[in-house]
């Protein structure tokens, strides 16, 4: 369990880097690749569903 939260804090950092340089889309798609993934048991189609997901939520999040 120490390694979820360990991962999540640095998930929290990317996207705090990401939003903080105006790359809303990259953050959106970096969480969303890392949910996808829990949320699927590491399948790959789950992840890159997810990175597309947030991406696109980033980019109108961004506008």
């Amino acid at each position: 369990m120490k390694w979820l939260k360990r991962s999540g804090a640095a998930l929290m950092l990317a996207i705090v880097a990401a939003s903080a340089t105006g790359a809303c889309t990259l953050g959106g798609a970096a969480a969303g690749g890392y949910v996808g993934n829990k949320a699927t048991n590491g399948s790959g189609v789950g992840t890159v569903g997810g990175a597309v997901a947030g991406g696109v939520i980033g980019y109108e999040l961004g506008k």
